[in-house]
């Protein structure tokens, strides 16, 4: 791991904080004020990464491995899922009850890798869910805005991107990639599978379709969400890579609170105190579930470390 100043580390924390925030807010706007249609703007963002990506490999920001398409098909195919599912979460519910549906991916994590991995999970790991759990549950009941489609959305979008992380960590370990080495492979594959899809789904060309008459500013936006997407990804490699994962995590946490936050005061999302409560409550179940997963992971190393 290269050393790098504390000012470099902040500016890289900085980068990302700022681009995360942005990216949610700035595809709620054009949802909100444009009617850009979803996968639409999903294909955006996959070319946008696509092509800054290779932009990286040719300045020499890392190295691509050589993978067979039907190996990462599959992961490909879930990476357009887990998206288009998650930004259809964001266009039809509050950012609040976004942002919590998605800390339910933890949850379901275990739970896949409990039935279909055999892997196992501490007593007190597997308590910290009761809360997180909880406090969605609050939320969303509470959501004035509440609606059956985006919860639908909200599931779904949950139930694919645990399935997709899941997959990311074995094939990882599988084809001994780094994840832009991966994604530089998903990211072409993923486009050209929803470039077939979107016709299927959305119009192509006139009224609201990708092609259609868009107004220059709209255009503009789009085009900024794509490098705004392209920006997370690539901070989240550079701070998982230069500081530590547990670095990252903590700093999750932050940018949770500011994003919903932001919501509240952006798009003016009501909020009454029994999904303030649940917030609290779900904020609370994450924080112990971070402690102890950090403890559990430094045990586990300091035990490899004393091995002869």
């Amino acid at each position: 791991m290269a050393t790098y100043s504390p000012w470099r580390i902040a500016a890289g924390l900085l980068g990302n904080l700022l681009s995360s925030i942005c990216i949610v807010f700035l595809n709620k706007w054009i949802y909100v004020h444009y009617g850009f249609p979803n996968m639409s703007l999903t294909l955006v963002h996959f070319v946008v990464t696509w092509l800054g990506l290779y932009l990286c490999q040719r300045l020499g920001i890392f190295c691509p491995k050589s993978l067979s398409v039907s190996k990462v098909a599959l992961l490909a195919l879930s990476f357009c899922g887990f998206v288009v599912f998650t930004n259809l979460s964001l266009q039809n519910n509050t950012i609040g009850t976004y942002q919590l549906a998605k800390v339910m991916t933890t949850p379901v994590i275990i739970l896949i890798q409990t039935m279909c991995y055999g892997k196992t999970f501490s007593l007190r790991i597997k308590l910290t869910l009761i809360p997180i759990t909880l406090g969605v549950i609050l939320n969303s009941y509470y959501d004035v805005k509440f609606n059956g489609l985006g919860i639908l959305f909200a599931a779904l979008g949950v139930l694919v991107t645990s399935v997709y992380q899941v997959w990311v960590g074995s094939k990882q370990h599988e084809l001994q990639v780094n994840s832009m080495q991966l994604l530089y492979y998903q990211a072409p594959l993923s486009s050209a599978m929803l470039l077939c899809i979107v016709p299927i789904f959305e119009p192509v060309i006139g009224e609201g379709g990708i092609f259609g008459h868009w107004s220059p500013s709209a255009i503009a936006m789009v085009l900024l969400s794509g490098v705004i997407a392209f920006t997370v990804n690539l901070s989240i490699y550079w701070i998982i890579g230069n500081t530590s994962p547990v670095t990252y995590n903590m700093f999750g946490h932050f940018k949770f609170c500011i994003t919903l936050l932001g919501g509240y005061l952006l798009f003016e999302d009501p909020l009454s105190l029994n999904q303030g409560l649940g917030i609290l409550c779900t904020l609370f179940g994450i924080l112990v579930y971070t402690h102890f997963k950090i403890t559990e992971q430094e045990v586990t190393k300091s035990k490899l470390a004393q091995r002869p």
